[in-house]
C-alpha cells in the first residue's frame, strides 16, 4: 500500500511516553501511513514495535527539534506530513479527519483541535497535518524557539489556505519535560535551562514567546575571537555552580593567565548562565562523571557561586572534595534558601568554606548575625559576584532624549519592581517618561506588569514606552539616551536592625552596574532609619536620586536634566562597578588559600 501520510515522531529523553504515542498511531482509522521515529540523542534506550510502516533512526548527540524533523522529512516520501511527538496522543480519527479537509486542493495546512488548549498562539506539532511543500524546519544554528510559526508553520501556511478541522482529535501532554517549558520564562525556562537540558555546546540564537530574542553568537563574538594563554604561575580554577547575568566576567581571570574549568548545576534558572559557556575558553567537566573529572583536574582552588539555586550543588562539590581549597561566592538570597529548606546547606557552605565572599556589607553583617558563634566574621569578605566585564563600557553614548524634548526620561531594565499602574500614571501626569526594557512573562513578581501595562499605555500615551531587552553590547548606546535608571522601589522596615532585613535590604541589584555603565544615576526610594545596601552605595558614590513620592521623582529628575550632576557621578563610579576592577583582589584571595 502506498503511504498517503508521513508521520514524524521526534523523541528526546521521553522513551517512557513513546509507547502511548505509537499505540495511538497504530490505532488510526487511516492505515496508509509511513512513520519515522527520530531519537535525537537520548541517553535512555528508545525502541519501537515491529511494524513494516514504522522505522527508528538515531543521532548520537542532540541536534535540536528542527534537525530531527528535517531528518524525518528526508527519510519519508508520502505527500502529506503529520507530527506525533513522543509525549502526545492522536485519537483514532485524527489522520482521516485531516485528510478529508485536505481533499480541497486550496487547503495546504490543517489544524486539529486539542483536548485541552495549549495556551499558545501557534499550533502544536501534534495538531498539524499539511501537504509536503519542500519547506524545511529552521535548525538550531539559526534559531531555537518555542514558536512553531517561526520555525515552520508560517512558511507552509503562506502557500495556500490554512484551516481547522473543528474536531478534537489529539491531546497535547503537559509535563515538566516539555521542550517549550525549557524555553518559556513563564515555566522558569530560558536559554540556560534549555542549554542544560539539551547539552547545547555552542552559543544560541534563542527566542521565547514570553520574552525577547537573544543572539549569543553576536553578543560574545568579541570574546570568542580572543586567545587566552595560561601564565607560568597561573592558577587552575574550577568554577562551580552558575554565573547569573554577566558570565563573561570570569574571563578577567583568563586574561590574567589563569586556567578556568566549569562544573555547572543542572538546576538553574533560564537567565542563570551555565556552560558550555557561549563565549568559549572555559572547558567543562563532564557533569555525568564530575567526581572523576574533578579528581583528574585537581584544581588549585574551587570558586563556587552564585545564587540560591546553586547552593545544593555547591554543597555537594564541597562535600565530595573537602580537601580542595574552596571559595563560596554568594550574591542572593539567603531568604530563598530558608524558604526552600536549604538553609542548613547554605550555612555549611558559609561556615566550612576556606573563604567566603558576599555581595554587600549588609549581607556580610547579616550572615555574621545569623551564624553567630559558628563563623568568624573576619572570614567574610565583600564582592558583588555578578558585576559586568569592563569591555561593555567601551561604546559611544547617544544624545539624551531630554535634550530634544525637555522632559525627563527614566529607564527600567528588567522587571519593574515596585512600579504599578498608579505610580506610572502619577509620573506621566508630572511629565516623566517611563521606558520599560525586556519585560518577560514569568511567574510571581517578574510578571506583575502584565496586569497593568496595557491600561498604562492607553491612559498615558506618549509617556509609557516598551522596548525589547537590551543586551550588554547595547547598554551604553541605548540606555545613555535616558536621564536615570530605576532601581527596585520598596519600603524598608528594618529600622537599622539587620535581623529584620529583607532580600531588598541586603541585595545589590544587577541593574545597578548596567545603568552606571550608561552613565545613568539611579532612582532609589529613600528609607531613612533603615539599613539598605544599595542606598548606602549610592550615597557614597553620589549616584543616587532619592525620593519618597512622585513629586519627588519629578523634582530630582528635572534637577538632573538641568545639571547632569548624577550623570557625571555615574561616569566617575562606573569602572568600580565592573568585575575587572576587583579581579586582582580575587586572585590574591585564591592564592592565599591555595595549597
Amino acid at each position: 500500500m502506498t503511504p498517503r501520510v508521513a508521520v514524524l515522531v521526534p523523541v528526546h529523553e521521553q522513551a517512557a511516553f513513546l509507547p502511548r504515542a505509537l499505540e495511538s498511531l497504530l490505532a488510526q482509522e487511516e492505515t496508509a501511513w509511513e512513520a519515522v521515529v527520530v531519537d535525537d540523542g537520548s541517553r535512555e534506550p528508545v525502541t519501537v514495535p515491529a511494524d513494516p510502516r514504522l522505522r527508528l533512526v538515531r543521532t548520537e548527540d542532540n541536534r535540536g527539534l528542527g534537525a530531527a524533523l528535517n531528518r524525518a522529512l528526508d527519510e519519508t516520501t508520502a505527500p502529506v506530513v503529520a507530527y506525533l511527538p513522543a509525549d502526545d496522543v492522536w485519537f483514532p480519527d485524527h489522520l482521516a479527519t485531516a485528510l478529508d479537509r485536505l481533499a480541497d486542493p486550496a487547503v495546504v495546512l490543517v489544524r486539529a483541535e486539542l483536548a485541552e488548549p495549549a495556551g499558545t498562539p501557534y499550533a502544536q506539532l501534534v495538531q498539524v497535518v499539511y501537504r509536503r511543500t519542500g519547506d524545511r524546519w529552521t535548525e538550531r544554528a539559526e534559531l531555537e524557539t518555542d514558536d512553531l510559526d517561526r520555525l515552520m508553520w508560517a512558511r507552509v501556511g503562506a502557500r495556500g489556505t490554512a484551516t481547522g478541522t473543528g474536531r478534537v482529535t489529539c491531546a497535547w501532554t503537559q509535563h515538566p519535560g516539555q521542550r517549550s517549558r525549557a524555553i518559556r520564562e513563564s515555566f522558569d525556562g530560558g536559554p540556560n535551562v534549555f542549554r542544560t537540558r539539551y547539552r547545547v555546546a555552542g552559543p544560541l540564537r534563542f527566542a521565547s514567546t514570553d520574552g525577547s530574542d537573544l543572539d549569543e553568537e553576536a553578543r560574545y563574538a568579541r570574546f570568542r575571537s580572543r586567545t587566552y594563554e595560561a601564565g607560568p604561575d597561573g592558577l587552575s580554577v574550577l568554577v562551580v555552580g552558575e554565573l547569573a547575568f554577566n558570565p563573561e566576567r570570569v574571563l578577567a581571570l583568563a586574561e590574567r593567565g589563569h586556567r578556568l574549568t566549569g562544573l555547572w548545576t543542572a538546576d538553574g534558572l533560564g537567565d542563570a548562565t551555565v556552560g558550555p559557556l557561549p563565549f568559549g575558553s572555559v572547558p567543562d567537566v563532564d557533569r555525568d562523571s564530575w567526581r572523576d573529572g574533578v579528581r583528574a583536574l585537581a584544581p588549585d582552588v574551587v570558586w563556587a557561586q552564585l545564587n540560591w539555586r546553586a547552593v545544593p550543588f555547591a554543597h555537594a562539590v564541597r562535600t565530595a572534595f573537602p580537601d580542595l581549597p574552596f571559595v563560596w561566592h554568594f550574591k542572593e538570597a539567603p531568604q530563598r534558601s530558608v524558604v526552600r529548606g536549604e538553609w542548613p546547606l547554605l550555612a555549611d557552605l558559609v561556615c566550612g568554606a576556606d573563604a567566603v565572599l558576599l555581595a554587600t556589607e549588609e549581607e556580610r553583617d547579616w550572615f555574621a548575625l545569623a551564624l553567630s558563634g559558628r563563623v568568624d566574621p573576619a572570614r567574610l569578605g565583600v564582592l558583588d559576584g555578578d558585576l559586568p566585564k569592563r569591555d561593555w563600557l567601551d561604546a559611544p553614548p547617544s544624545p539624551k532624549l531630554s535634550d530634544a524634548d525637555g522632559q525627563p526620561h527614566a529607564a527600567v531594565v528588567g522587571r519593574p519592581s515596585g512600579l504599578d499602574l498608579d505610580w506610572v500614571l502619577a509620573l506621566a501626569q508630572r511629565g516623566v517618561h517611563t521606558h520599560l526594557y525586556g519585560q518577560v512573562r514569568a511567574p510571581g513578581p517578574k510578571g506583575s506588569w502584565t496586569g497593568w501595562l496595557e491600561e498604562a499605555l492607553a491612559r498615558a500615551p506618549g509617556f509609557v514606552h516598551v522596548h525589547p531587552a537590551v543586551g550588554p553590547e547595547d547598554w551604553v548606546r541605548e540606555l545613555s539616551r535616558h536621564d536615570a535608571g530605576w532601581l527596585h522601589r520598596f519600603d524598608s522596615a528594618n529600622g537599622g536592625d539587620l535581623r529584620r532585613a529583607t532580600w531588598d535590604d541586603l541585595n545589590s541589584p544587577a541593574r545597578l552596574p548596567v545603568c552606571l555603565a550608561a552613565g545613568l544615576p539611579l532612582l532609589q526610594q529613600a528609607n531613612p532609619g533603615s539599613r539598605v545596601s544599595v542606598e548606602r552605595v549610592l550615597r557614597e558614590d553620589g549616584t543616587g536620586l532619592f525620593y519618597r513620592s512622585a513629586d519627588d521623582v519629578a523634582a530630582v529628575l528635572h534637577e538632573e536634566v538641568a545639571t547632569r550632576a548624577g550623570h557625571a557621578a555615574a561616569l566617575a563610579a562606573r569602572d568600580r562597578h565592573t568585575f575587572d576592577a576587583h579581579a586582582d583582589r580575587l586572585v590574591d584571595l585564591f592564592r592565599s588559600i591555595a595549597r
